[in-house]
């Protein structure tokens, strides 16, 4: 016997109708055809699933689109095919190959400056250095995304760091908890929250207190940039910190709190069965009534005064 759609389902942190599940069973058996990528965009439209900035929700619709039918609850949507397998081109090139050390005192490289990157050949390079030298790799961000490349101003500018912002973590409770807000509140302004996902000096630059100092700088330009991509202002910005690596001394240093541990399920673990590392939950306020402004039921998402 099939499972139904029952209640308690959520989309993107915030609990589904009645009649909006009616409309994605309607619509996925009367287009069963369509691949999933064509349901989950229109899915996005006629439910008005999009982010602050208009765009479609579609990456997220699609995630959501393949749970339920791998649990069942579609079961007139055909089953995913088995990807073939290819011989895998190099995913990396010489451009990303480690170069000769970079060490010295800060001032030496000051200023530094952050690198928003809008150019295919930059977010390929991007690419290549997090598959090569971050320990979790580069896995395609879903939901809202900025990068960033991190340089020395000074001659002969040499690249120093790389950095990947995101849409932050649809629950943490340490966090929630932290924030104090409750369900409605956080369904209604998690955008205003950005997860700092990937930060990675890279190998062969040593150079004590950059990390801080790179963060403080992301910490002053991010949310412009944030603004002017997806018109909303985040207030908060989180991380997650592996403490079986690392002791996040440079998070500290750079004024973030530590909120907790996660449960080590990830992000879109939706049955509560993965496990992994506890992680670190790190937090850093960008406003001045931030826990405000995060707390509020009828404030929209949008352009925020200092």
């Amino acid at each position: 016997m099939p499972v139904t759609i029952g209640g308690g389902l959520t989309f993107c942190g915030r609990a589904l109708k009645s009649d909006e599940l009616d409309l994605i069973r309607q619509i996925t058996c009367e287009f069963s055809a369509l691949s999933l990528t064509e349901l989950a965009h229109t899915l996005c439209e006629l439910l008005e699933w999009r982010r602050p900035n208009g765009g479609l929700k579609s990456r997220e619709c699609f995630v959501f689109l393949q749970a339920l039918q791998e649990r069942g609850w579609l079961p007139w949507l055909p089953p995913p095919q088995p990807k073939k397998l290819r011989p895998r081109a190099a995913v990396w090139d010489a451009r990303s190959d480690e170069q000769a050390p970079l060490t010295g005192l800060i001032g030496d490289f000051l200023p530094v400056s952050l690198q928003l990157l809008d150019d295919g050949e930059d977010r390929l390079l991007f690419r290549q250095y997090l598959q090569r030298y971050h320990y979790l790799g580069y896995k395609v961000p879903v939901g809202a995304q900025l990068r960033y490349f991190v340089r020395s101003v000074r001659p002969p500018c040499p690249l120093l760091a790389c950095l990947l912002f995101t849409s932050a973590a649809w629950k943490m409770a340490p966090r929630d908890t932290y924030i104090g807000w409750n369900e409605t509140t956080r369904q209604t302004n998690l955008p205003l929250v950005v997860n700092n996902s990937r930060f990675l000096i890279l190998p062969w630059v040593r150079v004590p207190n950059l990390a801080s100092h790179i963060l403080s700088l992301a910490a002053q330009q991010l949310p412009a940039d944030w603004l002017a991509a997806y018109q909303a202002r985040p207030v908060l910005m989180e991380t997650l910190v592996d403490g079986t690596r690392y002791h996040g001394g440079c998070y500290r240093a750079a004024n973030w709190t530590e909120a907790g541990l996660t449960q080590g399920r990830g992000r879109m673990d939706r049955g509560g069965k993965a496990r992994g590392v506890r992680k670190r939950i790190f937090l850093l306020p960008l406003h001045r009534h931030w826990r405000q402004r995060l707390c509020d039921p009828a404030r929209p998402p949008g352009k925020e005064s200092r």
